[in-house]
């Protein structure tokens, strides 16, 4: 006689564990946040999205978002695979964010900062004219306020799809903090995986203090774009 369970059997849900990519140990996704998004066998440093990357640094309910309501254009018409405001809209509902970084004001163990994160699932957290202006607009709080500077960066650099004006914005994020060096308001640079082209190349390389994740991806290129330019293999590993 077949035994009755009083239970219906049901299949594990298959979004309940994560792989470490380093060391392929299936973590269990409420160990996994309850650690701040580390692997808890070998320490690999998970990518974290804006809303986690608050949860983690500033005092619980102190984050107010300032200019929530800016939006990139489409000020070259571009289209490669597909249009740029299709990708725009592709990654509004993704990450249910406006563009790659969110800036505001909080607290950090009370101590008022002005804090830029960026998210590398909106378009890789590549910096276009939205982004470039959040981020001047945070270095001009934290100078106005005299409070410090902090921008969480995870970027493959600038929006290519904006062309001249992305590259713009390395100038335009730069100048600011020479105003906060003359000021004596410090600005710290926190580098997380990726951080690379022109946000490594202006800015994130700019901090008072400069601090990295373990084994985050950072440099100007990648092995591809440097294999491309100079004709040549890469080294393993590089």
């Amino acid at each position: 006689m077949p035994i009755k369970f009083p239970f219906s059997r049901r299949a594990a849900p298959t979004d309940a564990w994560t792989k470490c990519p380093q060391c392929d140990a299936q973590v269990f996704n409420k160990q996994l946040e309850r650690s701040l998004r580390l692997c808890p066998s070998c320490g690999h440093h998970f990518r974290m999205s804006v809303g986690e990357r608050i949860d983690m640094l500033l005092d619980p309910g102190s984050f107010e978002e300032r200019d929530a309501g800016l939006e990139s254009v489409d000020p070259l018409g571009f289209h490669d695979d597909k249009p740029y405001p299709h990708r725009l809209e592709a990654s509004r509902v993704k990450t249910g964010l406006r563009d790659a970084l969110v800036w505001g004001v909080g607290d950090i163990d009370r101590v008022r900062v002005a804090i830029g994160i960026f998210d590398f699932r909106f378009m890789g957290g590549s910096m276009g004219s939205v982004v470039g202006e959040k981020l001047a607009r945070c270095f001009e709080t934290a100078l106005a306020e005299r409070i410090p500077a902090i921008v969480v960066s995870a970027s493959g650099g600038a929006r290519m799809q904006e062309g001249t004006l992305s590259l713009m914005q390395l100038a335009k994020t730069t100048a600011p903090l020479v105003r906060l060096d003359d000021a004596g308001i410090p600005f710290i640079a926190v580098l997380t995986d990726p951080t690379t082209g022109g946000v490594l190349a202006s800015f994130a390389s700019l901090g008072d203090v400069i601090l990295a994740e373990p084994k985050a991806l950072i440099g100007f290129a990648g092995a591809r774009v440097a294999s491309d330019t100079i004709g040549e293999d890469m080294p393993e590993g590089f």
